[in-house]
């Protein structure tokens, strides 16, 4: 009995251990769910605080990312966009208000990108749903779940990046959004930065770009069914590169127009027929022809006179309203093309050339090639490029102060000798002196000796602040007679050039040459207008003027700027042929060539020559090549005129 009694102890005993086994498992058991429960609703609750207040640290330190920029905009003389400055991170954009955007293009957006959009505040979950579902019976993604203020908060703030911290981002951000600001304006937000595809940035710069007007409001059914289709696919489903597929994405939009009750089916299908016929504008206001180098010119200027940084400029949608000829501006961009009107090229690099037309009457820039390229990305050579201006520079620092002084006049008779000034010997052309000459005579001819002789009658200083008056300012290093040749220190522009005889061409009074009139800001207030009386002054008298322009004329007619001529039109102007003077080449090898002249309309400068000149790059022709250039150009710009 003992025995059995010690079994059984030992197998309750057993029993004992295995049940306060089994019952220290269940515990730790229910501990660990405990546990992991717990940190469940801690990190829940985390991630709501997280999601809470996250989306309002980004709108309350980046509130300026939703003040979506704006593409500067270039306006010609008759107040037309001509050009829009892409933005930092390229692209253009228009920015519309709310009041600008019709009903049936926010209906349009709305039912074809977030139709439960009035019902949601930031995330529509039923949508989500339904596209999970969707994508579960399509083995694919066929559809998207996040709603016009997902897609907001995410092309402001986020990157494309497909994780799940971003998208933790962007529902926090979107719930945020929905508490600072109402639907109407969110969405008006949206409309404004989504990305419709060939560089443009919102509604307003797309209906530019594909149906050549930005006045949303004339906008037709079946346009703004094809805006509405853009978003999902902009590369694929933007009416320019594939008009086929742009129609079909459109057809559909249609489709849920009419099946949410926003639009008859009737309606629909004859807006679906619109859509499939559609014909891209012939010319966007981005291309058009040979603006850039006149348009970066301008956007300069305007960031000098107005205090702004000019990629301020560029991206705060303002509207630079400038004295733009388009019409000259195309035929110029057109005569640059044409390789026929320039010296051959050498050495493996293109010969450059640049041209400013000037209205002298106003002093307004009506056209400007600052190069051979025409794209403005580069040089511009006629604004930002000085060279020595050779011959074309007497009339300024050597003919109109002899003029002015009321010592000489056209029929002065002037010494043609060798002589020496000092150590200084200018020499003629070919080393031919004919003793003596008119005034008239010697700038026809372009002979060196009598202006080197008027410049030193005169006296440098009275001519060096003649120059100033005609816009040219010359500093110490410029106080000798070289100058009389052209011969300056650091040279001058075609702009400056062209402003200096426009004095000529403009009765002796200065009007500052510019290209912008007036700046406007994204709200429609003027912070900038060119004041003609302010920048107008008198420079020479009207005899000095008159008689410079007679010479002037007749250098073109029977002198060195013949090829200048222009039919049944009066021209006056001159030549300026720089040297090159180096040994190893030809004496006639040439660095620089210029003609400065004026119609009784337009004043213009043109340079030819490389951009690095050396024994291997240099021009073999005279300044009359330059002066064709100017007869070519300026005939087609005044064309009809």
């Amino acid at each position: 009995m003992a025995k059995i009694e010690q079994v059984l102890e030992s197998i309750g005993a057993m029993r004992q251990g295995r049940t306060g086994r089994f019952s220290r498992g269940v515990r730790r058991g229910l501990y660990g769910i405990f546990d992991l429960t717990a940190m469940t609703a801690v990190l829940a609750l985390v991630v709501l605080i997280y999601i809470r207040f996250y989306g309002e640290w980004v709108i309350d330190h980046r509130a300026d990312a939703l003040q979506a920029a704006s593409s500067a905009v270039i306006e010609d003389r008759t107040g037309t966009a001509v050009w829009r400055a892409s933005l930092p991170e390229g692209g253009y954009r228009e920015v519309a208000s709310a009041a600008e955007i019709p009903l049936l293009v926010k209906q349009a957006f709305i039912g074809t990108e977030d139709r439960r959009y009035a019902l949601h505040e930031g995330i529509d979950y039923t949508g989500i749903v339904r596209a999970a579902a969707v994508n579960v019976r399509s083995g694919g993604t066929a559809e998207g779940g996040s709603s016009i203020t997902q897609q907001l908060a995410r092309n402001v703030y986020l990157t494309l990046d497909q994780t799940w911290m971003r998208k933790l981002n962007e529902a926090s951000i979107a719930l945020a959004l929905e508490r600072h600001y109402v639907k109407d304006e969110i969405l008006t937000m949206y409309l404004n930065e989504i990305y419709m595809g060939r560089g443009q940035y919102g509604i307003k710069a797309a209906s530019r770009r594909y149906f050549g007007t930005a006045e949303l409001n004339r906008l037709e059914l079946w346009q703004i069914a094809i805006l509405a289709g853009i978003p999902k696919a902009p590369s694929a489903y933007n009416p320019v590169d594939d008009p086929e597929r742009a129609a079909g994405r459109a057809k559909v939009v249609l489709g849920l127009m009419a099946e949410q009750g926003v639009i008859t089916a009737a309606e629909a299908d004859a807006a679906a027929v619109r859509a499939a016929a559609y014909e891209a504008p012939q010319q966007s206001v981005v291309d058009a022809a040979g603006t850039a180098a006149y348009a970066a010119a301008a956007l300069r200027e305007a960031a000098r006179k107005t205090g702004l940084p000019e990629e301020q400029l560029r991206g705060g949608g303002y509207r630079i309203e400038t004295g733009l000829d388009a019409a000259a501006q195309a035929a110029l961009t057109g005569v640059f093309a044409e390789d026929a009107y320039f010296p051959p090229d050498m050495g493996g690099q293109q010969t450059e050339a640049a041209m400013v037309v000037v209205d002298h009457r106003d002093g307004e820039v009506r056209a400007l090639a600052g190069g051979r390229n025409g794209d403005g990305a580069g040089l511009n050579r006629a604004v930002d490029m000085k060279r020595q201006p050779g011959s074309a520079f007497k009339p300024i620092i050597a003919y109109g102060p002899a003029l002015e002084s009321g010592r000489f006049s056209p029929d002065s008779v002037l010494p043609d000798v060798l002589q020496t000034y000092g150590g200084y010997s200018p020499r003629n052309v070919g080393g031919v002196y004919r003793g003596s000459l008119t005034m008239t005579e010697a700038l026809t001819r372009s002979i060196n000796s009598p202006a080197v002789w008027l410049l030193n009658q005169t006296g440098i200083s009275q001519a060096i602040e003649f120059a100033a008056r005609l816009g040219i300012e010359l500093g110490s290093e410029d106080e000798h007679l070289a100058i009389a040749l052209g011969g300056l220190h650091e040279g001058v522009s075609p702009l400056q050039l062209a402003q200096a005889y426009s004095v000529i061409a403009n009765g002796g009074t200065f009007r500052s040459a510019h290209f912008v009139r007036s700046v406007t800001d994204a709200q429609g207030q003027e912070i900038y207008r060119f004041d003609p009386e302010a920048e107008s002054r008198p420079a020479m008298s009207a005899w000095t003027s008159a008689a410079l322009a007679f010479m002037l004329r007749n250098a073109v007619a029977e002198g060195t700027g013949q090829a200048a001529r222009i039919p049944n039109r009066i021209v006056g102007g001159k030549t300026g042929t720089v040297a090159l003077a180096m040994k190893e080449v030809s004496q006639a090898a040439n660095r620089d060539v210029w003609f400065a002249g004026f119609t009784p309309e337009w004043t213009a400068a043109v340079w030819m020559g490389f951009d690095r000149t050396d024994s291997g790059h240099y021009l073999t022709v005279p300044g009359s090549a330059a002066a064709g250039l100017f007869s070519a150009a300026m005939g087609k710009m005044l064309a009809g005129r």
